[in-house]
């Protein structure tokens, strides 16, 4: 089925995250030079951290969110100018299932679409890894239509339903957590464009 990304702007893109090669994967079915934000601990090791920078790596430190300041400053002048960041919304790999997802980078992402003053979109996507055969394993990206939200409150509520879009994109169960937010004001429909992968 045909679907429709914004053509200019900023976006935020949210993939599934199993591997450490859905990093290239999500690179090759977006055409655009992509940035990543990546947890800090990956920079540490010389091969890696040159392999993320020269995909646009951005370090994020999860446990003191003051050492990401610098980061985030350089997230929102990407966004300024139109780029195209990918955020991992589980933080970490979970195979078989899909994470309940964190929130806090996109409620900072939604407090500065305020002064942007246009509207961000969110693009869940899914990763479908076939059975191996041999050194070969077919993979499927599938993208979903772009999801909205208004204001800083609406971060967890967007945030479940990019989980809801990614676990029905890779067809694996999703793991639910706490909400913290009520009222939620989100959109989103359920279309979703195909990308098949050989790796």
């Amino acid at each position: 089925m045909k679907m429709t990304l914004p053509d200019h702007g900023p976006m935020i893109i949210l993939p599934k995250h199993q591997y450490w090669t859905d990093i290239p994967i999500v690179s090759i079915a977006f055409k655009p030079l992509l940035y990543f934000v990546a947890k800090r601990e990956l920079f540490k090791y010389p091969l890696i951290r040159n392999y993320l920078f020269l995909l646009g790596g951005l370090p994020v430190d999860r446990k003191q969110s003051i050492r990401s300041l610098d980061s985030f400053r350089i997230l929102v002048s990407l966004l300024r100018v139109g780029e195209k960041i990918v955020i991992f919304p589980e933080g970490t790999y979970f195979r078989k299932e899909v994470g309940s997802g964190k929130s806090r980078l996109l409620q900072m992402i939604l407090k500065f679409q305020l002064e942007l003053g246009e509207s961000i979109p969110f693009i869940p996507v899914g990763i479908r890894y076939g059975e191996r055969s041999g050194w070969r394993r077919r993979v499927e990206v599938c993208i979903g239509t772009p999801l909205y939200g208004e204001k800083e409150s609406d971060a967890i509520p967007l945030t479940h339903r990019a989980m809801e879009e990614i676990s029905g994109l890779c067809h694996l169960p999703q793991v639910i957590g706490k909400s913290e937010i009520r009222n939620p004001k989100h959109e989103t429909n359920s279309n979703d464009r195909n990308i098949n992968l050989n790796q």
